[in-house]
């Protein structure tokens, strides 16, 4: 927990609210005296993570007894966005997943499509930047397998997530919330893009109708809401470069656990 207490106050430092903390991480991504030295931290982390974990181990699973009675929804709870609020008040009827950009074989499925793939279960833990955690029961389409159908092109490097979820960028301007990872974390096995927690349908705050599960990074790499997957070379020509709404705030591309 202290390694999650530590991480989030160098990146944020002791915002007292959500402007502050906007502004804050704005301040730390545009300061060279301390920018290179997140991104030499992260640097290293990635390459020696990447080093012991290239066979691809699965992160540890846990029992039905170790579900949290409690799990706090992480970010935000309900968004704002009114198509958002019209998709969920029909149910997500209407609601389609696309995955596009460097791919073969666009997708655009339903909600009911995505639960008629083959499926995978994990009772895993969810580990917070901002120092708790929770274990959930997550069911959903490994993300692999989705890629696979979409066909990747050669060049593919990263999977883009988009989602539904508003995002205060500055005062008076708004922003969806995006994330990335790339493909050696995409395929992993345990990757998975979860339509139900603890044996029902995901909640709203927890992301319904569709997040990501990204078993070995923090909590903000686990986008919610998504409505769209960007499958692509590179990651500077989204948002201010930087690969997520965080990142691009000063938070770290990659969060390994």
């Amino acid at each position: 927990m202290n390694a999650f207490i530590t991480r989030r106050g160098l990146l944020v430092g002791s915002a007292a609210s959500a402007s502050a903390l906007l502004t804050g991480c704005d301040r730390l991504a545009d300061a060279p005296s301390l920018r290179w030295l997140l991104d030499f931290g992260q640097s290293a982390s990635l390459h020696a993570q990447r080093l012991l974990l290239s066979g691809q181990p699965l992160v540890r699973e846990y029992t039905e007894a170790d579900i949290s009675p409690d799990f706090p929804p992480n970010g935000t709870e309900m968004p704002r966005d009114m198509g958002y609020f019209q998709s969920m008040a029909a149910q997500f009827a209407g609601w389609r997943l696309k995955v596009e950009g460097l791919v073969r074989n666009p997708l655009a499925l339903s909600l009911a499509e995505i639960k008629a793939l083959p499926s995978r279960t994990q009772i895993t833990m969810h580990s917070c930047d901002e120092g708790w955690s929770a274990i959930g029961k997550w069911t959903g389409v490994p993300l692999g397998a989705l890629l696979g159908r979409a066909e990747l092109d050669p060049q593919a490097r990263y999977i883009v997530f988009h989602c539904m979820d508003e995002m205060v960028r500055a005062p008076g301007r708004l922003g969806f919330y995006y994330e990335s990872i790339d493909l050696f974390d995409a395929f992993h096995p345990q990757t998975i893009l979860a339509y139900g927690m603890n044996d029902k349908d995901l909640p709203i705050r927890h992301g319904a109708p569709l997040r990501l599960r990204v078993e070995r990074q923090i909590g903000y790499k686990n986008a919610k809401f998504i409505d769209r997957i960007e499958v692509v070379e590179r990651l500077d020509r989204i948002g201010r470069g930087k690969g997520g709404f965080w990142e691009d705030r000063g938070y770290q591309w990659y969060a390994g656990l």
